[in-house]
């Protein structure tokens, strides 16, 4: 799972990563000393978890809650024991966890996500049998409809991305969080942080790549292993 941290102490981001570390479903991309930079950044960036102090000067954790469009799941930080009842009031914070934080405490919390995302994603894969199997994009003002099982590739290239599909290659004004918001999980991968990749398409894997038609596509440490979880289930 792709995390951030949002604490405005050092030492406790310090504590929170070393946490992290010890667990292997977690993959610490970032960390945030103020809740704005961290609303910046999600408005670009996808990830799994947030874990979130609450005492913050100036944007607090709450302001952040009530702030925040498409929340991840949010873990509260929190010294003070007074605002744990805080971590009930919105779906999208699964629990909260009382500094100092012990790693027993922290494992369990992590399970609960795992659990949650679990049962959303299965859901998520039965609605997709539902949906419909395309979706437009706009090219010089032209809408193009892509069929999303010809999509083999998706690479992020400054403020645009590369399409690349059974039936032609388009360049769009866009994000790869944006595109992979439209996409089914059961179908596509985030491999790279540039890099979404259709598993079905898969060729072959070599070392910490893929091979995808004629294109070798680098494959991240942390997200390796997800994907021969993946494959597995093909």
């Amino acid at each position: 799972m792709d995390c951030i941290i949002i604490d405005d102490e050092k030492m406790a981001r310090v504590i929170i990563k070393t946490l992290c570390d010890q667990v292997n479903s977690l993959n610490l991309v970032h960390e945030f000393s103020n809740a704005i930079q961290a609303i910046k950044y999600l408005n670009e960036h996808k990830v799994d978890l947030v874990f979130l102090d609450i005492h913050m000067p100036n944007f607090s954790g709450l302001d952040f809650v009530k702030t925040i469009k498409n929340p991840p799941k949010i873990i509260f930080t929190t010294s003070d024991p007074q605002f744990a009842i805080k971590a009930f009031e919105y779906d999208f914070i699964v629990d909260y966890l009382l500094k100092p934080i012990e790693l027993q405490r922290f494992e369990k919390a992590i399970k609960k996500v795992e659990t949650q995302l679990f049962f959303q994603r299965q859901t998520s894969q039965k609605s997709e049998l539902d949906l419909i199997n395309e979706f437009y994009v706009n090219i010089d003002r032209r809408l193009i409809k892509i069929d999303l099982h010809s999509i083999y590739l998706i690479e992020a290239k400054g403020d645009y991305i590369h399409i690349k599909t059974e039936d032609g290659n388009y360049v769009v004004h866009s994000t790869l969080k944006k595109i992979e918001e439209k996409l089914p999980d059961s179908l596509f991968l985030k491999v790279h942080r540039s890099y979404l990749i259709n598993v079905k398409k898969i060729i072959d894997i070599e070392d910490n790549s893929v091979l995808i038609k004629k294109d070798l596509v680098p494959v991240s440490r942390s997200k390796r292993k997800e994907l021969m979880k993946r494959l597995d289930l093909l």
